[in-house]
């Protein structure tokens, strides 16, 4: 018997080779987004989840620039999103300026016309300002609730815990005895003791309980410096499946559980899902990530994620946010080139070798049917590297032709444009200057 002594030989027989490719259908369905295919489902994940919305707060003070006009129409645009999933349910306004109330007035008009997004506000926790949100009309408010000793010892004068918790239970009386639902945002509380916030929890619980169930407050866990890790192997306060079920144990229901993050050390999107699977049924954020400094969850990656996990009865038009990131890049505040699924590069490539993936096969570098679920092409920008199937791609896609890789015009406009790159240039070239080149050799018979 001969045996392959080959470099680098071995055992084919080990690979099984079947008639058709297995391609996971079940995790990477065609018609939808990934799915999380479970060996078991996580016994915390609540049935149905959903979001709110902050970017007429967080986004605002993130620096986003809006005038009453363009804050009313992200209030649309948040409101056309979600449609009828129940994907997302409320958005918080500031009331301290005349912009922002006037922009609140015409967010509730349009929610009392059947919007479905309804209207809430934020406030520090203060009589003066609960006595400020009782003459608007909204029926419930966020409360800031500073829970770390970072906060109610350096904050306050005087400092220390129990000064702060006086405070912020007056106010949430305040709230509950002008007739609103109280939502305690619990700032910092990724540094926040134990022996602090669940006994402020246990506090307000008990101060609502003569008041009717639509009072009922609700609490957010705000990961105000994004410190909050996803893994329940981390002790309290940075373990957000901990702070989650802390919570949940000391009666917080679900879905009256929102978590809040920042992205300052790149988690947000994994602590909002770590939160989901520890038992909190509503993530805060805002979409497209808007916020301050490195900016909030972008609640659309949280909602992608969401529904794999088969907790979105209904998804929400994930098309509608192209709008939304036009209207950015008009405030002067556009998305990153490369921010993930609405950037301008998002799904873009500029490698021969995934060209030809994509002309072959196009699921081969595409994540889930980016056309149909976001309403944006797959694009391609001609480099040194994109090679003949980067043409290829570019006239099929523009144009409808089909070319074969010894098409005689596309090889001689490849050496033309290697010849431009061999010169020195640096810049990517698009659609339209291919577009005039074949137009320019065609007239000429050659490459010019």
């Amino acid at each position: 018997m001969s045996v392959d002594t080959r470099p680098g030989s071995a055992d084919l027989g080990r690979f099984p080779d079947p008639s058709e490719p297995e391609l996971f259908a079940g995790a990477f369905p065609r018609d939808g987004f990934p799915v999380y295919d479970w060996t078991a489902r996580p016994p915390d994940l609540p049935v149905a989840v959903w979001t709110t919305e902050t970017t007429h707060r967080d986004g605002q003070q993130g620096g986003l620039p809006l005038t009453v006009e363009q804050g009313v129409r992200i209030y649309e645009l948040q409101c056309e999103f979600t449609g009828a999933s129940g994907a997302l349910r409320q958005a918080e306004f500031f009331v301290y300026r005349d912009a922002d109330r006037r922009m609140l007035e015409a967010a509730l008009e349009r929610w009392r016309g059947g919007a479905p997004v309804e209207p809430t506000t934020w406030i520090r926790a203060s009589t003066k300002d609960a006595a400020l949100v009782r003459r608007i009309g909204v029926r419930e408010t966020g409360m800031l609730a500073s829970a770390s000793d970072y906060h109610t010892f350096y904050k306050f004068d005087p400092g220390g815990r129990r000064a702060a918790a006086r405070a912020y239970l007056d106010a949430v009386r305040a709230v509950l005895e002008a007739g609103l639902r109280p939502r305690l945002h619990l700032e910092d509380a990724t540094r926040a003791p134990r022996d602090f916030v669940l006994p402020f929890v246990a506090a307000v619980l008990e101060l609502a309980r003569p008041f009717p169930e639509t009072q009922r407050p609700k609490f957010r866990i705000c990961d105000t410096m994004g410190l909050g890790l996803p893994d329940a192997d981390v002790a309290w306060p940075r373990s957000v499946p901990a702070l989650v079920r802390g919570l949940r144990d000391a009666g917080v229901p679900a879905d009256e559980l929102e978590f809040h993050p920042h992205n300052d050390t790149h988690l947000a999107v994994a602590t909002c899902l770590a939160a989901l699977r520890a038992g909190c049924a509503v993530i805060n954020g805002t979409l497209l990530g808007k916020g301050e400094r490195t900016g909030n969850a972008p609640l659309e990656a949280v909602l992608l994620h969401a529904a794999g996990m088969g907790c979105l009865p209904q998804l929400p038009d994930f098309r509608v946010l192209g709008s939304l990131a036009d209207l950015y890049e008009q405030l002067g505040q556009p998305v990153a080139p490369k921010y993930p699924l609405y950037g301008r590069d998002a799904h873009r490539t500029r490698a021969g070798i995934h060209a030809d993936g994509l002309n072959k096969f196009w699921w081969m570098y595409a994540p889930f049917d980016v056309p149909r679920l976001l309403g944006r092409p797959l694009e391609l920008s001609f480099t040194k590297d994109s090679g003949v199937a980067g043409l290829i791609f570019l006239v099929r896609q523009h144009t409808g032709r089909e070319a074969a890789k010894d098409d005689p015009e596309l090889r001689a406009l490849h050496e033309q444009l290697l010849r431009q790159f061999d010169a020195g240039r640096q810049t990517a070239v698009e659609w339209e200057e291919i577009e005039e080149l074949l137009a320019r050799n065609a007239r000429s018979g050659e490459p010019a």
